[in-house]
């Protein structure tokens, strides 16, 4: 495949799962195999997608800011909370083997599509504000852990956190993770970095994509679209842990 080729469908699968990313979560689901499938080990295709999830989250902080939606204090605490288990989770990651590591992201991937499927009410939550008991504490470092040694799905976590158990609407919820998503990324990239587990050409090739990504799907109302995203993501993920799991 030739790196023109491989630079297109890089930014074009970063544009569609940062849009995700920003609205729900999973589109680490669409890239991390993209990039496995363009050729990289499981290990530096895991560290290469960490670069473009910095720049998909600067893009959307920024784009929630221009929006009059931006708590420093808040989303600060939330993200230092987590960076303990993100660092663990790095760790951890890069010292798996490949195969075990496609195992474990054909599951979580299979896992994913359930909880697309699954109904899920949306009860409109006025809260802007929080209190940081054991539990946030607890469930922050496990996040930042799970983040950090994969990363597929953690949006869907946050929002959980934030949404069911803190109250946020979901306007704050998504203004939050992409804050927590950014700070708790910065140590794992720089673990990936300094074990040789990232792939610069295709890291910024998908950038570009995440950015664009990001600032847009900041931009747009989660709803719009959202049942053939849903549709097609879950098509998508499907094929791909199969080919992941070797089922076929």
């Amino acid at each position: 495949m030739s790196d023109i080729l491989s630079v297109l469908i890089l930014f074009c699968v970063g544009a569609i799962a940062a849009f995700i990313n920003v609205n729900a979560g999973g589109g680490s689901s669409l890239t991390l195999p993209a990039l496995i499938f363009l050729g990289l080990d499981a290990s530096v295709a895991n560290g290469t997608n960490r670069v473009a999830i910095i720049f998909q989250n600067i893009s959307a902080v920024y784009s929630f800011k221009k929006e009059k939606y931006y708590e420093l204090k808040n989303s600060l605490i939330l993200s230092l909370l987590s960076l303990p288990g993100a660092v663990a989770g790095t760790v951890f990651a890069v010292k798996i083997s490949n195969q075990t590591f496609e195992k474990v992201l054909g599951i979580i991937m299979i896992l994913i599509i359930v909880t697309m499927i699954i109904p899920q009410k949306r009860e409109k939550s006025v809260k802007a504000d929080f209190n940081v008991d054991w539990k946030v504490v607890l469930s922050m470092i496990a996040i930042g852990f799970y983040g950090g040694f994969l990363q597929v799905g953690v949006g869907f976590i946050i929002m959980a956190l934030l949404h069911n158990v803190l109250k946020l609407d979901l306007i704050r919820v998504n203004m939050h993770k992409v804050f927590i998503v950014f700070i708790f990324t910065i140590p794992a990239l720089l673990v990936f970095i300094l074990t040789n587990n990232v792939n610069w050409f295709y890291g910024l090739s998908l950038s570009a994509g995440n950015a664009f990504g990001g600032w847009w799907g900041a931009k747009l109302s989660v709803k719009k679209g959202e049942k053939l995203i849903k549709a097609v993501l879950i098509v998508s993920i499907f094929i791909m842990a199969i080919k992941l799991l070797n089922i076929f």
